[in-house]
């Protein structure tokens, strides 16, 4: 869990990371160096969940040894799949992290949204909706676990 005040800004009590799978943890279906590692570590504090459509069929075999919940992306609305699934997990307790067109309402309905960068770029709705910029994905990783760095980052 993550219990951090943030000056002028909120206090997050987080238990749940969700994870967009393609652009955010893999490119071009392969996972980005270093992902297995830290969603492993992670898993130790939080739940983890990765979204993915799954349109490269490959979801299973590529995180197999990733400690976390794959979630598969049902019907033809990701972005709504999405955040809806922030709202069911209890928005208040979830930090959301993506970079597509369809993780950009994800990120707004999570406590904390991350917009990545990364190899594919991102989408202006994800950086609109984002609380949060990260060049890429070990970015991440990092400010987790650093949290000073998000109260750094944050703090009014």
């Amino acid at each position: 869990m993550l219990d951090l005040n943030i000056p002028g800004c909120k206090n997050l009590k987080v238990e749940k990371i969700v994870f967009d799978l393609n652009g955010t943890l893999a490119c071009d279906g392969k996972l980005i160096a270093g992902v297995k590692e830290s969603i492993n570590r992670l898993s130790e504090e939080f739940e983890i969940y990765i979204l993915t459509a799954d349109t490269l069929g490959n979801a299973e075999s590529l995180l197999r040894d990733l400690k976390a919940e794959v979630v598969i992306i049902e019907g033809n609305d990701g972005s709504k799949f999405k955040a809806d699934f922030v709202e069911k997990l209890g928005r208040k307790r979830v930090i959301a992290v993506g970079n597509g067109n369809n993780d950009a309402q994800m990120l707004k309905n999570a406590e904390l949204g991350i917009a990545i960068i990364g190899p594919e770029g991102t989408a202006r709705a994800a950086l609109l909706g984002a609380e949060l910029i990260s060049r890429e994905i070990n970015d991440v990783f990092d400010l987790i676990f650093n949290p000073d760095r998000i109260k750094a980052t944050l703090r009014k």
